[in-house]
Order: structure tokens, then C-alpha cells, then sequence
């Protein structure tokens, strides 16, 4: 790289493409250059499960991906939603539901659940994997949880650019957004010639990739796309000098 040149390490996006390009967009737009190299290669995808959905009087949906199968079940619409994410409450904001709760992660999620009075029955639609027992908790607590896996997430193959982009020697950044993310990760870069320079989302994302080579992890301060953000500006500024 000649002097003159700006510090650009190339941007490794995992996660499932939608999501994946939602977040290349919002990186490009944070370093202002719509250029900015990145490499899409989802190690893994979300598949509809088509379960059945019981009755409840509230709902917990923990990721946008789950809004989708329950706002399609209409003895479910409009019924009060706990939620974690800003994203998932606008997602279920714009499906019809009542949004009662919001928390940045489950395991915060917990303790909101049981400071409001007792609904009765509830509905956690959930992914085939999850990083928190929020529905065994809540059931150890005397709460009335039925539990729906309304979504699976699928591993996918390592890409052949992905391949390509950890055998090359230089700094990567790469952002993990989840344990499962995690563990696809450290197994797919064993061997990797890349600097790896790595921002986990979550404590529990990060230790999934204890074992991945890399030279630099940071947990980002809140499970959110900005705080991950944050963390790369700081990873990429630390990897030009």
C-alpha cells in the first residue's frame, strides 16, 4: 500500500446475507465510502420452520427473524410482545403488535418480565439455537411459558471468497453477532493467514471464538449494531499503526 493511500482492511460479514447487507451499509455509511471493500459469506442462513404457534395472551420474540412466522398466525395479532431489540420492536411495531417491552438482551429481558403482572400464558417464538434459557427461567419463576421454534439457523459451507480472504496475510475486520456465529467462525478459520481483528457483540459471542486465531477481540458495549460499529472504528484504527 502506497503512503498516500487510506488504511482500508477489508470487512468479513458472516451472518445471513440480509442482515449481512444491511450491516455493509451501515459500516460504509460510518466510514463515509460507499467503496469500502467488504466480503458477504454467510456461514449460516434462516429457514422458516413452519411449527405450529399455540394460543397465548403474550408473546416473547427475542429476533426480528421470529416477527415473520408469528405475525402470519392470526389468533396471535395484536397481542402484547416482549421483546429484545429496537429492530424486532419496530419490525413487530409495523406487523400490528403491541410492543410492552423492550431489552437489549434477553438475559435483561428476564427480570422486566417478572416486575409486570403475571399475563398468563406465554409464547416464546424462538430460533432452533439460542445464547440465554429465557423460557426455562421464566417457567422456574412460576410463569406459564409454551415454547414455538418458528425459525432454524442452517450452517452454510465456507464460501470459496471467504476461503480466499482468511489465506491472505493482512488485517481483517470481522464483526460476530452471535455464539452459533461464533463457533462457524473459529471452525472455518482454522489455519487462516489473516490478521483477524474481532468485534463480538456479546460476552457470550466472544467466548465462542476463544479458540479462533485472531489478533485482537472486543465485546462491543450493548448488543446493537452501533456499539459493534464503534468497536471496528477502534479495531481499524488500532491495526493501521
Amino acid at each position: 500500500m502506497r503512503e498516500d493511500e487510506p488504511f482500508r482492511p477489508p470487512l468479513l460479514l458472516t451472518r445471513p446475507r440480509v442482515g449481512s447487507e444491511r450491516f455493509a451499509r451501515q459500516f460504509r455509511a460510518r466510514m463515509d465510502d460507499e467503496h469500502w471493500p467488504v466480503t458477504i459469506a454467510p456461514l449460516l442462513e434462516i429457514e422458516p420452520t413452519g411449527a405450529d404457534l399455540p394460543a397465548a395472551n403474550a408473546l416473547i420474540i427475542t429476533s426480528e427473524s421470529a416477527v415473520a412466522p408469528v405475525a402470519a398466525a392470526p389468533a396471535l395479532a395484536g397481542k402484547p410482545v416482549y421483546c429484545v431489540g429496537e429492530r424486532t420492536a419496530q419490525a413487530l411495531t409495523r406487523a400490528g403488535f403491541e410492543v410492552a417491552l423492550v431489552a437489549p438482551d434477553a438475559k435483561t429481558l428476564l427480570p422486566m418480565i417478572l416486575a409486570v403482572p403475571d399475563p398468563g400464558a406465554l409464547l416464546h417464538a424462538r430460533g432452533s439455537d439460542i445464547a440465554f434459557p429465557l423460557a426455562e427461567r421464566l417457567t422456574e419463576s412460576g410463569r406459564e411459558v409454551r415454547e414455538a421454534v418458528v425459525y432454524a439457523q442452517m450452517s452454510q459451507p465456507p464460501a470459496p471468497e471467504l476461503l480466499a480472504l482468511l489465506a491472505t496475510p493482512g488485517p481483517v475486520l470481522v464483526p460476530v453477532f452471535s455464539p452459533n456465529s461464533g463457533r462457524l467462525l473459529t471452525e472455518a478459520a482454522e489455519g487462516a493467514q489473516a490478521t483477524l481483528r474481532v468485534a463480538a457483540i456479546s460476552h457470550a459471542a466472544a467466548e465462542a471464538c476463544a479458540t479462533l486465531p485472531c489478533s485482537a477481540l472486543r465485546v462491543a458495549a450493548k448488543p446493537s449494531a452501533e456499539a459493534l460499529l464503534d468497536v471496528l472504528v477502534a479495531l481499524m484504527r488500532n491495526s493501521s499503526g
